[in-house]
């Protein structure tokens, strides 16, 4: 069985818990980055699904784009081969790019996501 770990904070959150079951998945959600870290030192999982928010100056170095920066450069070091899918909204659409410069990520899907759009990324990064 795979494993998913969900960092989403959306109320439009993407739970397909049927979709993950049929797939052979097995998903774990976190409501927060440092939940999520402390997991990794557990396990590694083989799908991370994120939701991007791009961050306006979020430091002075503007070394980080966005809130998933340090969870994706984590998953880089710890899970190499975990595939990224990141979700995001509308809004944010003309920002994502700039992390995409920065990680490998398998597929970005925006709100609203459809079971069928969710089950098209997981194959597609599988």
């Amino acid at each position: 069985m795979s494993l998913l770990y969900s960092l989403v904070g959306s109320p439009l959150a993407c739970r397909f818990p049927d979709l993950y079951a049929e797939l052979g998945i097995e998903m774990e959600r976190f409501d927060t980055a440092r939940n999520l870290h402390r997991a990794l030192k557990q396990r590694v999982p083989d799908f991370f699904v994120g939701e991007f928010v791009y961050g306006w100056g979020n430091n002075y170095a503007g070394a980080n784009v966005s809130n998933l920066d340090v969870t994706l450069r984590t998953l880089q070091a710890v899970a190499p081969r975990a595939r990224l899918i990141i979700v995001m909204q509308p809004s944010e659409a003309a920002h994502v790019d700039k992390l995409l410069e920065l990680f490998p990520v398998h597929a970005v899907l925006t709100y609203p996501i459809g079971e069928a759009d969710m089950r098209a990324a997981l194959r597609a990064a599988g």
